[in-house]
């Protein structure tokens, strides 16, 4: 299949551009480069710089590249910053995606993949682990642009057929993560410990936080090629404390001193943990890698890229 993968610079969808590739379909990538590094694109894979807000730019993709599928991970992806400015918030998540969604009923892509948020779209949980069917109310800008996003989903796969799914990410972390965008505690953290740094908390560090690793988010993209439909989530049904993933981070490195403690961020929710029931018997998929492994890799890879980080 051709697939177009936004957002292909950054972390979660180069990984997913990677093995698309490596299962021999032809890929092309999107990405304006804000957030994500040139050097994340596979070799093989046809590059396009271009905002997803600017229509007449993503419509000649559309034109060179003729997509089979879309998967679109390009997004502003920081709760902090869409309470700061959720203007900008919503110009990316919400007027880009719908630019991507009228290009792709226009050019008859067979099927689009979304990243949408199981932290943020859902709000405070009403119970755990949430399922698919709790209530949406979403507590920041960025929760509330992916939300809408998901409706617009709706309205095009029923007025233009459009097969969709959107995949409810928990906290995805690994390798590419970068540190400094302000996302991905284990990184974050792991940079600040090897730069003598005391990591920062905000809170008192009991916030808790579904952590799926990067490999089992990139298994559900190629299964969410052909199965699936409507919102999945993709986590490990594992809640995990800021405290714990302190302490895990500070295992591998063997750091004893300490962290900052900062006010809770607005918008941020306290406890989330996510139902994988419905991904599990849709896409015959469930997590591989346990919150240790993966936690070790993650600062392995940031160890070993610290000085360009």
């Amino acid at each position: 299949m051709r697939i177009l993968v936004t957002g292909g610079a950054g972390f979660i969808a180069s990984h997913i551009a990677d093995a698309y590739i490596n299962a021999q379909h032809t890929v092309a990538v999107v990405d304006d480069l804000s957030t994500g590094k040139r050097e994340n694109v596979p070799q093989e894979a046809q590059f396009f710089e271009v905002d997803i807000r600017n229509s007449n730019a993503l419509r000649k993709v559309f034109e060179d590249f003729n997509p089979d599928v879309v998967n679109h991970h390009a997004a502003q992806a920081s709760v902090p910053r869409s309470s700061k400015d959720p203007q900008y918030d919503a110009s990316v998540n919400i007027i880009g995606s719908i630019n991507l969604l009228l290009l792709s009923a226009e050019f008859g892509v067979k099927r689009f993949i979304y990243a949408s948020t199981g932290g943020a779209v859902y709000g405070e949980p009403q119970q755990l682990p949430v399922n698919e069917d709790h209530p949406l109310m979403p507590t920041s800008p960025y929760g509330i642009s992916k939300m809408v996003v998901e409706h617009y989903l709706r309205f095009f796969g029923r007025e233009q057929e459009l097969s969709w799914v959107a995949l409810r990410y928990g906290n995805v972390y690994g390798p590419r993560q970068d540190p400094t965008k302000g996302a991905g505690v284990v990184a974050i953290f792991a940079a600040r410990m090897l730069r003598g740094e005391r990591p920062i908390i905000y809170g008192d560090g009991s916030a808790e936080r579904d952590y799926i690793y990067i490999s089992d988010v990139v298994a559900a993209n190629i299964a969410a090629l052909k199965h699936g439909q409507g919102p999945l989530n993709i986590a490990t049904g594992k809640p995990t404390s800021v405290m714990q993933i302190y302490e895990a981070v500070s295992a591998v490195l063997g750091w004893d001193k300490g962290f900052e403690k900062r006010p809770m961020r607005p918008g941020e929710v306290q406890r989330v943990s996510l139902s994988v029931t419905q991904a599990y018997k849709t896409l015959n998929w469930e997590p591989q890698v346990g919150l240790e492994e993966g936690v070790r890799k993650t600062v392995d890879w940031v160890r070993a890229n610290i000085d360009r980080l």
